[in-house]
């Protein structure tokens, strides 16, 4: 048998590796000095953090954390030194010194080190790959910026396009005469084809770190010399078109390049730092994404489903989802999907991402020229287009503009930022819409997240547990992959992205819902009664077919709740009206009254009545609408002393939907109400024809004479500041619900 150099390791690989593998390692083995550590990385076979753990484990050494090097150790410890005995040293005390190593049991190595720093010397084990790359980043970063030159630069060029030809020439000419010119280039070649979607250039205090996000995550490139710094950021600001000589304020720029013949689009923002400027580059190149439904990795009956929305002639589709979810992707496949000969197609983006031509009008917003989202809205209504796409819903104005070219003749695209569809239409509420021309134009909600896809080359069989929270949702059974890492995927396990959605389709019941204010939670019930699934849910489906893992799954979504899954069964249905208990006496204990009125008592939780009971023909139903717990019970228990039926609600939204689920007879109302304040309660049940006579008594802490001229206004029958007297209020009631007898 021939001996590796690093024999020791064999036994920690038995439980990764098999017999037959290492035996055929050993064979190809080129002399004593081959390492089957290095050799199993190389061939595969298993991850390079797989390996270090089960080494760690079975030696039981502690694992070394190079993100934790010391800023000064290098200069104290001769780079010939560790170089020569293939360590990274950590940490140099008055009376220790940290290094990782790995090979733990070299003593030549331990007691030469102690030797050259009179110390004593710690191991810590460390893979020799990444201990490599750290002598690289730590003693020789000029060298490391160096040979990235050489070795990319020979292969790719970059070629600057012209956008704007008389000021970028210019500012190109200038920069020409920089030296950090070809570094910018090479940093942009390589984050273009490493796939990377930004490219960050972040000052620290060693020197300038350079990270790419490829599949949404970020990763570390290369270090370069703080002196290189301020060029290298001018260079990218000329590129761009911004001012060089400004370092304290916020700017944005783009250009265009061309790699290798191939034109990419460059979005650039900077934004100032304690340790200096930080740039983000967006890499927006269309040949790599590729603008079609059938690309953005959706199953057969998600594409239908968008696809069916489609074919509206009116009405407004919003996608949404957080900054990087590829909304504005999905919204540039909607628009390849409906461009055809005769449709004009105007789009409103703030900055335009990418440039698509044929037929298609894209309007770049320039706020210094007063070109704003509202007031080219209005242009753009005027330019006779079938088809409208806003970049972004962001206020009011440009929110009801687009709800109002929906509801006459256009099909409005847009974007807004939510967590899932049903909070969509609560967001709207929040803008300020009103709820009955959002149930009228909208036709559907799309929320979309980015999955990454499992890189198929190195990709294995996942026999770990599986969570407690998916196990209601997915067979234990069920063949599942996990992430290994390969020099494909640059050791992550995942190589491209796909996106997972929950999608809401308008129907007459969610119509209704929405014009009448009802809850997130209550759309989410009935658009799954409809047969919407979950972002939670469309990932499954790609978990089981292979595409993504479990952990993936789990870092983009969040499983629902059993509670959320038991409230979804059927129930009965709620009687039409709610009814009057007789009240009984209890014993719970008492509160004070409120400004000076008689003492009532408090009810305990336990022992609250039934929400709901038939109630006799002369009973009076009472809406109590407040979010103070304390004060809320209460006043239930003050007005059912009274011989009233009380129904709480504690915002504007669950009120709205009480109204239309119990028509009460009168209404109580606080203005400071969490999500839909009382303002919009109060305007709401004014403009319907069925609530428009219904009785509304304000009671608000706000008491100055503005606020109650303001919601006399709105058309409240009283108004009641706290703290209140409970007879005046018992007065107040009697007069209201007399008045309404009387009508």
């Amino acid at each position: 048998m021939r001996p590796f150099a690093d024999e020791w390791v064999v036994p920690a690989l038995s439980s990764l590796v098999s017999e037959q593998a290492l035996a055929a390692i050993r064979d190809q083995a080129e002399g004593p000095s081959a390492s089957v550590w290095q050799a199993v990385l190389d061939r595969r076979l298993a991850a390079e953090d797989a390996v270090l753990a089960a080494v760690a484990a079975r030696f039981r050494m502690p694992v070394a954390d190079l993100g934790q090097v010391g800023p000064d150790v290098a200069s104290q410890v001769p780079e010939q030194l560790v170089r020569r005995f293939n360590v990274v040293p950590l940490r140099l005390t008055d009376s220790r010194f940290d290094v990782a190593a790995s090979n733990p049991f070299d003593m030549d190595a331990e007691k030469m080190l102690a030797f050259a720093t009179g110390r004593e010397v710690r191991l810590f084990l460390c893979s020799p790959n990444r201990i490599r790359e750290k002598l690289d980043e730590v003693y020789r970063p000029d060298d490391l910026v160096e040979r990235l030159l050489d070795g990319i630069t020979e292969e790719l060029e970059v070629t600057q396009l012209p956008d704007q030809p008389e000021e970028i020439a210019a500012s190109a000419e200038e920069a020409r005469a920089r030296p950090i010119i070809k570094l910018v280039d090479t940093l942009l070649a390589d984050g273009i084809t490493s796939r990377a979607s930004d490219i960050h250039v972040e000052s620290s205090e060693s020197g300038m770190i350079v990270r790419y996000r490829i599949d949404g995550v970020l990763r570390e490139v290369m270090k370069i010399p703080r002196s290189a710094g301020i060029p290298l950021i001018s260079r990218i600001k000329i590129m761009s078109g911004m001012d060089i000589a400004d370092r304290l304020r916020p700017q944005d720029g783009r250009c265009r390049v061309s790699v290798n013949g191939s034109p990419v689009d460059l979005r650039v923002s900077t934004l100032p730092a304690s340790l200096g400027e930080k740039v983000v580059i967006r890499i927006l190149n269309t040949r790599s994404t590729l603008l079609a439904i059938d690309a953005l990795g959706l199953d057969e009956g998600e594409r239908e489903t968008i696809r069916s929305l489609l074919e509206y002639k009116e009405g407004i589709i919003l996608v949404t989802g957080p900054t990087g979810s590829g909304k504005t992707t999905t919204l540039y496949a909607a628009l390849r999907e409906v461009q055809a000969t005769g449709v004009n197609i105007v789009m409103l983006e703030d900055p335009v991402e990418y440039r698509l031509g044929q037929s298609i009008v894209q309007v770049q917003i320039n706020e210094k020229a007063g070109l704003i989202f509202p007031a080219a809205l209005r242009s753009i209504l005027r330019q006779d287009p079938d088809v409208v796409l806003i970049g972004e819903v962001r206020d009011r104005e440009t929110a009801q503009i687009a709800v109002q070219a929906s509801l006459t003749g256009h099909l409005v695209l847009s974007t807004l930022h939510t967590n899932d569809a049903p909070n969509t239409v609560t967001r709207l509420l929040d803008m300020g819409m009103e709820a009955y021309k959002i149930g009228s134009a909208l036709r559907g909600i799309v929320a979309q997240r980015l999955m990454r896809r499992l890189c198929p080359n190195c990709r294995i069989e996942d026999r770990d547990h599986l969570p407690a929270r998916l196990q209601a949702y997915l067979s234990s059974t069920a063949q599942r992959f996990k992430a290994v890492g390969c020099g494909d995927c640059a050791q992550t396990g995942y190589r491209g992205r796909f996106g997972i959605v929950e999608i809401m389709v308008m129907n007459p019941e969610l119509e209704r819902l929405v014009s009448s204010g009802a809850t997130a939670d209550l759309l989410a019930k009935a658009a799954r009664q409809s047969g919407m699934r979950s972002l939670c849910e469309s990932g499954l489906r790609h978990v089981a077919t292979g595409e993504t893992s479990v952990d993936e799954l789990l870092r983009v979504t969040e499983p629902p709740r059993e509670e959320t899954v038991a409230a979804e069964k059927p129930a009965a249905s709620p009687p039409s009206r709610v009814s009057r208990a007789e009240p009984t006496p209890r014993h719970s204990g008492s509160v004070p009254a409120i400004d000076g009125g008689a003492a009532f008592e408090l009810l305990d939780d336990a022992e609250l009545p039934p929400p709901r009971f038939e109630v006799t023909r002369n009973g009076a139903v009472i809406l109590l609408v407040d979010d103070e717990d304390q004060l809320r019970k209460a006043m239930r228990d003050l007005l059912e002393r009274q011989g009233y039926t009380v129904v709480e609600a504690i915002d504007g939204a669950a009120a709205l939907a009480e109204i239309d689920r119990t028509n009460p007879d009168l209404v109580i109302l606080d203005l400071n109400l969490p999500g839909v304040d009382g303002y919009t309660v109060l305007s709401q049940v004014r403009s319907r024809e069925t609530t428009r006579n219904l009785p509304v008594i304000v009671l608000t802490a706000k008491g100055d004479e503005d606020n109650e001229v303001r919601v006399l206004q709105l058309g409240a029958d009283d108004f009641l500041t706290k703290p209140f007297r409970s007879r005046a209020l018992a007065a107040r009631l009697e007069t209201a619900l007399g008045r309404r007898r009387v009508v």
